[in-house]
Order: structure tokens, then C-alpha cells, then sequence
């Protein structure tokens, strides 16, 4: 494991994730990140010359589409269930003070 990873590194990922970790999760801890981190090390040695870089595995394209009502929001069948309504809202009882 070339990666030396300090008490301080471990300590200090330990609170941004919120944990907390007794003495042997914390060795065990270190250990996945030093593998983790040869792991990058191993990858760096890759020759990408030529590669283009992106974004994700497969190619993506736009999906967005305009925003068409095409079923309605079936707004009047959920009123007809409505034990009481006001108009086109439902009725509730008042749960505040004034």
C-alpha cells in the first residue's frame, strides 16, 4: 500500500461523514482507502492519449421536451372522493389558533 493514510485523515472523514468509528473500524477504514487510493494510482498509469473525455459510459443527448397537459391532472376526480370541499379545494378543519 504506497497511500499512507493518517489518524488525522480517517479522524477527519469520520466527522464530514458523521461517524463513529471504534479503534478497529477506523484501522479497517484506512486500509479501504489505501486500496481505494492505489487503485487511482494504478489507473493514472493508463496511457489515454487520444482518448476524449466524458461525461458518462454511454452517449446521452437531450431529453427535454416541452411541458403538454396530456391526461388532464385529474384535479375534478380527486375532488368528487373529498368529504368536504371549498370550490375546487378540499375542506379541512382549522388545525391553528388565532
Amino acid at each position: 500500500m504506497a497511500n499512507i493514510i493518517s489518524d488525522e485523515t480517517i479522524e477527519y472523514v469520520g466527522i464530514l461523514a458523521k461517524l463513529s468509528l471504534s479503534k478497529e473500524e477506523r484501522e479497517q477504514a484506512r486500509k479501504d482507502m489505501g486500496r481505494m487510493l492505489d487503485y487511482i494510482d494504478k489507473l493514472n498509469e493508463l496511457d489515454t492519449t487520444g482518448v476524449e473525455p466524458m461525461s458518462h459510459a454511454f452517449p446521452v443527448e437531450n431529453v427535454f421536451r416541452e411541458d403538454e397537459v396530456t391526461g388532464g391532472d385529474g384535479s375534478k376526480d380527486m375532488l368528487r372522493n373529498a368529504p368536504a370541499r371549498k370550490g375546487d379545494m378540499f375542506a379541512v378543519p382549522n388545525v391553528m389558533s388565532h
